[in-house]
């Protein structure tokens, strides 16, 4: 591995020292913060902070301490000069249009292979994940208040989740609504050509 790409920001890195943030977090903290809040914002980060997080301390960007804990001793993340220009630096860098894998809607594109009412059943799956997130949510806007240098944003970016949770209830509204169901039990979308047949005859 060169120099340059073992001291670079990877995509990980400025979530990860936004969590480490003013007062430092441990391992563990860190690990719990990025897993807690995957669901919402960063999906699969929780695997891999601990280890961005000591390659970070590797490079200059976090320090790293030992404190004695309850069973064993633990490492305690802080930014360092480095971290914290590097943070600047992304923040006021252009945002982009979340990198989304979105099964579900593909498993709609292409529902024409298999049955629409199996997707329906796949997509009411999802719905019932929402009131989980919700509840994610509510939990971390309380927590949110013994933060007060990030209360309104942590409040404004729960807003932003719970928008998206929002929009997949009613998508999934909308798709299940679409679905028409014949006497013979088979399975149409309201206003496709074959429902379209069916109706005229």
């Amino acid at each position: 591995m060169s120099e340059r790409s073992s001291t670079s920001l990877r995509p990980l890195s400025c979530p990860v020292l936004a969590l480490v943030g003013r007062g430092g977090a441990s391992g563990p903290e860190l690990v719990e913060m990025a897993t807690g809040a995957a669901p919402l914002f960063w999906t699969g980060g929780g695997t891999h902070v601990l280890r961005e997080a000591r390659r970070l301390a590797e490079t200059g960007y976090l320090t790293a301490r030992t404190e004695p804990a309850k069973t064993r001793p633990r490492t305690v993340f802080g930014l360092t000069a480095k971290g914290r220009a590097a943070m600047r630096a992304w923040i006021a860098s252009p945002s982009s249009y979340p990198r989304i894998q979105h099964e579900a809607a593909i498993r709609l594109f292409a529902s024409d292979l298999g049955d629409p009412y199996a997707l329906v059943e796949s997509l009411r799956a999802l719905r019932e994940q929402l009131p989980a997130l919700e509840q994610l949510c509510d939990a971390y806007e309380e927590r949110a208040q013994a933060i007060p240098h990030r209360t309104r944003a942590i409040e404004l970016e729960l807003s932003l989740a719970r928008r998206l949770i929002r929009a997949h209830r009613e998508w999934v509204d909308e798709v299940e609504g679409e679905l028409r169901v014949s006497g013979a039990g088979r399975a149409r979308w309201r206003g496709s050509p074959e429902a379209r047949r069916a109706a005229a005859v």
